[in-house]
This record gives structure tokens, sequence and C-alpha cells, in this order.
């Protein structure tokens, strides 16, 4: 499995570097203006950052701040949700315009697609039930770590080894799994679980790793390379929500707090 696993990550990132190769064309904020729309791509799976609501609207943090970012453009946001691991491919091949959708910033990923913001900061957790005897990573040795799909902890869980990992399409899966017994363990970017822990009450607790989380991680807006125009007129769209307010009320609602 991991070695198909990695067979399918290196097609990907193959047909990501191809894409990125292909010769500019007009700047797609031409394109974006001309349709009237951006198309903003995220999982859905990822409360309170992005999720389906009970009226079956996609909502939260992440698509306040892309539809907030589209109407400075004078255009309308129109979200887009897919499978996060098919995610870069599905914006390099023109299925939409960019991706809100608390992407971690990464060598890799600059390699294949520009970046707008930082637009928040956040950091690694693992996560275990509050009964638990794991106390450490050490003590997650030979047990089963749940993981988001094509997420950079799912990266960083098979770098280290030592676990069995099963992967998942996003954040409501993983507490169901944990809560459920199937793993022993999930990691996560620690914003989004501390809400749901804060919302449900769940016995539910965060590991004790220095180190691991990286200090602050840099989350940003993801769109196509050779597109200038587009990159500066969205980060100044974003700047502005920073500076008027608008970024720290729509923070405040989803997450609790400010988390520029």
């Amino acid at each position: 499995m991991t070695r198909l696993i990695s067979r399918l990550m290196a097609v990907s990132i193959g047909l990501a570097t191809a894409f990125a190769a292909l010769p500019a064309g007009a700047d797609d904020l031409a394109k974006v203006k001309e349709a009237g729309e951006m198309k903003i791509a995220m999982s859905g799976q990822y409360p309170p950052f992005n999720f389906v609501n009970d009226r079956n609207e996609v909502v939260g943090f992440d698509a306040s701040i892309g539809k907030g970012v589209a109407e400075r453009l004078g255009v309308e946001g129109k979200i887009v949700t897919t499978a996060w691991d098919g995610i870069i491919a599905g914006l390099l091949a023109g299925k939409y315009d960019t991706i809100v959708g608390s992407m971690t910033i990464t060598p890799e990923r600059e390699k294949v697609v520009d970046f707008v913001g930082p637009y928040y900061h956040a950091g690694r957790g693992v996560f275990v039930m509050e009964g638990s005897s794991v106390q450490s990573l050490e003590d997650l040795k030979g047990k089963t770590l749940g993981v988001t799909l094509g997420e950079t902890h799912e990266k960083w869980a098979r770098e280290q080894g030592g676990w069995d990992i099963r992967t998942y399409k996003g954040l409501p899966e993983l507490l169901l799994e944990l809560k459920a017994g199937r793993v022993d363990a999930i990691v996560v970017d620690n914003i989004p679980v501390r809400v749901a822990v804060k919302e449900t009450g769940d016995k539910i607790r965060m590991l004790d790793t220095p180190g691991i989380e990286g200090g602050s991680v840099a989350i940003g807006i993801a769109i196509r390379k050779n597109n200038p125009e587009l990159k500066a007129a969205m980060q100044e769209a974003l700047e502005a929500m920073m500076k008027d307010g608008a970024y720290e009320k729509i923070s405040m609602e989803w997450v609790g707090s400010d988390i520029r």
C-alpha cells in the first residue's frame, strides 16, 4: 500500500509539474472578471474552516474569506468542493480559479502553484481520547494513526514511521474514527480540533509533542502560476480585509479568535 501511494504521489507531482511548465496565456484576473465569478475550491470537510451546513451550503472561515476576496475583485465567489488529494491537480487543470482550503505553504507546493497570503497561521497537533494510555509519540509506536489523505500531516506521519496509517477525507471522519476507537490518534491542524472539542464537549486531548508543530505554520491561497495580476489583486484584497476589520469579524465568527 505504501508503495502504491508513493507511486500515485509521484504521478500527481509529475502531472502538476507538467501543467506548471505550460506557457502562460492571458492573466487569470481578466478571465475571472470576464466570467463575473471566481470559482473557489475547498474540501468541504474541514470545520470550522469549510463544511456543509444543514441547508447544504458550504460555509466556514475559508468560504467567507474566499467570497470576501472575490467581492473585492468585483465578482461573485462560487464555492466548489473536491477531494483534497486531487485539489491541486484540479486547479492546474482549470476546474476552478483558486484554492481557499486551509492549504499549508510548502516548498513542494510552491514549485507548482503560487500563493496569496498567508491568510492565517496554524500548527500540527496529535490528538487522542482523554482516557487513552498514550502520553507521547513513543507510546504511539505500533498503533494506528489517522490522517487526511494528501495533507502535509500525512507526509509527516509517513516520514516518521513506526505506526500504521489510515487515511480519510477530512476532519469529521477523523473525529468519528477516533471516538469509535478505530484509530488510536489523529494528526491534524490543532485549531479546528480545539474548536470542535469546545463545541461538542468530546473528551479529546492533544499530546504534548514539543517540536513537531514547527511553530506557526503559514496557510495560503493557491492560484496557478504566471498570473501576477491576479496574485497582486487578491493580495491587495486580502490585506484590505485585514485592515478594515472584515477579516477579524470572519475569524471571530468561525474560530473565536483572530488567527492571522
